[in-house]
């Protein structure tokens, strides 16, 4: 898995964010995402999780992949449960496994959790995708007015 990099998001370009932000075939998947994503939506956006990281210790990484920007994700805090969060750019979907099993390493090894959680909107047609990772239906959750199912993932000893 060297093949890819979490480091900070302050550390990539903002465009480069700004530009998968806008990306069609992402903005699909993100209703919480109104209107265009514009510059001072990346400022916000971007405080916002360092927020994450100031007030829980852990927040949403930039994930390269090949040195290459390829999008965000890592966990953030959600309603009091480590929420898995993964927005790749559309290049880079075939990727997502490997990214995500970094992700789980480091929060059931380094973090010591017992269990993540995953939010995907009820009209995600993909959603088998996250029970082959071994997450379990969780109910619902309503996030900024928006409803999602959540999904759990417990830690194997």
């Amino acid at each position: 898995m060297d093949d890819i990099q979490c480091v900070p998001q302050h550390t990539v370009n903002p465009q480069a964010l700004i530009d998968l932000m806008n990306d069609q075939g992402i903005r699909k998947y993100l209703p919480l995402l109104k209107g265009d994503f514009t510059e001072q939506d990346c400022q916000a956006f971007l405080n916002a999780k360092q927020q994450l990281w100031d007030d829980h210790g852990y927040g949403p990484w930039a994930v390269l992949i090949q040195g290459q920007f390829a999008g965000w994700g890592g966990l953030q805090a959600e309603q009091g449960d480590a929420d898995f969060a993964l927005v790749l750019h559309p290049d880079f979907w075939g990727w997502g496994r490997k990214v995500f099993c970094k992700i789980r390493d480091q929060a059931f090894g380094e973090m010591n959790l017992t269990s993540m959680t995953a939010l995907l909107p009820p009209h995600r047609s993909n959603a088998r995708a996250i029970v082959r990772l071994g997450f379990v239906d969780d109910g619902e959750l309503l996030v900024d007015g928006e409803r999602f199912l959540r999904f759990r993932l417990g830690r194997s000893f």
